[in-house]
């Protein structure tokens, strides 16, 4: 039996880690596909070159992680498709773990995927290793960013630039006690449990399931989410006087 996690299934010791991969390309898949390969408890249970495609066979083969292209746009599925693909897949099979792989330093792809449920977002100029070991990381329940993404991510939350239109104000921060969206905003500074714990002087136990419900009550399945969504509640409160 597979041992499963909030954010995905775990392969036990005597089952592979199944990958499914979707790129328009067809170089691109076959390197993929035998990076992956080379390792003795990775199988490449399937691939596809469009959106389409790829919808139809992940929920057939039942992956534990899909590596995903955020451009399709020469397979004509538009330039963040992938990104759709995440979204659509963790509806079905919230228990998969999506890794979106991609030429471009997109922050808006960036953020959009993280918002999709994306586990990782790597580029596709990482090293063959660390691609391995990326897939290892959200098939193990855990969030992969390439660093300068992340780095990215984090400086956004933390100086959010105000958009031309009236933000959006989101129904789920409203449904947070005053103790729940302080927690938050320590959160979207990057800050662990233990950390939050120290600085509110409370258990880390006790942090931990505060950060649970939290994340329940946002309806997101992943700490990164719940710090953007802490973004935009530093956007509607405004600068502190």
């Amino acid at each position: 039996m597979e041992a499963q996690t909030r954010a995905g299934l775990v392969p036990s010791p005597t089952s592979p880690l199944r990958v499914f991969i979707l790129d328009d390309h067809e170089v691109v898949r076959r390197g993929v596909r035998d990076l992956l390969e080379a390792e003795p408890d990775i199988v490449v249970a399937g691939e596809a070159a469009s959106a389409r495609e790829a919808l139809a066979r992940v929920p057939a083969v039942r992956p534990h992680v899909a590596v995903l292209d955020v451009r399709l746009g020469e397979g004509g599925d538009g330039d963040h498709a992938g990104v759709e693909v995440c979204r659509e897949l963790r509806a079905r099979m919230p228990e998969l773990a999506c890794l979106m792989l991609t030429s471009f330093d997109d922050d808006e792809a960036l953020f959009d995927a993280i918002m999709a449920g994306a586990a990782g977002y790597v580029l596709k100029r990482i090293d063959g290793s660390d691609l391995v070991a990326a897939v290892r990381t959200v098939a193990g329940g855990e969030s992969m960013l390439d660093p300068r993404a992340a780095a990215r991510v984090m400086a956004r939350l933390r100086d959010p630039r105000p958009e031309p239109e009236a933000p959006y104000v989101s129904p789920e921060l409203e449904r947070l006690s005053p103790r729940e969206q302080e927690i938050l905003e320590l959160i979207g500074e990057g800050l662990t449990n233990r950390q939050i714990a120290e600085r509110l002087f409370l258990a880390e136990k006790t942090i931990k399931n505060r950060v649970s419900s939290i994340l329940a009550k946002l309806g997101v399945g992943r700490r990164i989410q719940a710090a953007m969504l802490a973004g935009k509640l530093r956007e509607q409160r405004g600068p502190e006087r």
